[in-house]
């Protein structure tokens, strides 16, 4: 908000808005982002590398890091105060300057670690849903994307359940296939604290898509919730006889 200019000075004369001083965007902290990719270079297998590539069918090479190795590299890294980003800008600049400049999946994984670390838990709020949309619009594949949706959404609906639960809403109808995705995976994992309605909302846009990646987020999303409410589930799929074959088998995979 702009401060009103002191009493009996004239006020400022306003300029273009091409010409007004923009704010400098924060750096990424490049020695954190070096140190990552230093320390995960130190692991990399070749041999492994290829079958995860072609398992992902990933446009961009893995280092062939396993994931509990991948863990445990990162974990005194990111963990190190030396590297601790003082900042919610730097965070986000860095999480970003590491994701957008990844050249092996494995730092798009290192990206995703350090955006979810408990030492920036305060500033996964509302305001960082437009770093996870990016993230989510520039991965575009199952491995990145369920991260974020499972855990980081996740994460954001717990806390703020009105305002994240119009948000999902509005992404559950995205033309974006995979933010659609995201949104419907968004409450996997909160068991008895799932929102219902919110998860109807989310799935019911998406019942008539032909795509496999949605077919199969509907079926998980209600299998999941099949282990809290397994007769709100039956009624679901009794209630909706266009889920496709898929959806309708994952969601009762576990029903008898």
């Amino acid at each position: 908000m702009a401060t009103s200019p002191a009493s009996g000075s004239p006020p400022e004369p306003s300029r273009p808005e091409s010409s007004k001083p923009k704010a400098s965007r924060p750096e990424p902290h490049a020695a954190l982002i070096a140190a990552i990719h230093a320390a995960l270079a130190t692991h990399s297998d070749p041999v492994r590398a290829a079958g995860q590539q072609r398992y992902m069918k990933s446009a961009i090479p893995y280092l062939g890091l396993t994931s509990p190795l991948l863990k445990r590299t990162l974990r005194p890294i990111l963990g190190d105060p030396a590297y601790r980003l003082d900042s919610r800008e730097r965070w986000e600049a860095t999480v970003r300057g590491l994701w957008d400049g990844a050249t092996h999946r494995e730092h798009w994984y290192a990206a995703l670690a350090l955006a979810g670390h408990r030492h920036y838990r305060a500033w996964r709020d509302l305001d960082v849903l437009g770093l996870y949309r990016h993230l989510i619009l520039t991965g575009q594949w199952w491995d990145v994307v369920d991260e974020i949706a499972t855990h980081r959404l996740r994460e954001v609906l717990d806390d703020h359940p009105v305002a994240m639960s119009t948000t999902l809403r509005q992404w559950a109808i995205d033309d974006n296939l995979w933010v659609r995705r995201s949104a419907m995976l968004s409450q996997v994992g909160r068991r008895d604290r799932t929102d219902p309605r919110l998860l109807a909302d989310t799935i019911t846009p998406n019942i008539e898509g032909r795509d496999f990646f949605s077919r199969k987020a509907i079926g998980w999303a209600l299998r999941d919730y099949a282990r809290t409410e397994p007769d709100w589930v039956r009624a679901f799929v009794a209630a909706h006889p266009d889920l496709s074959g898929l959806s309708r088998r994952e969601a009762l995979k576990h029903l008898t």
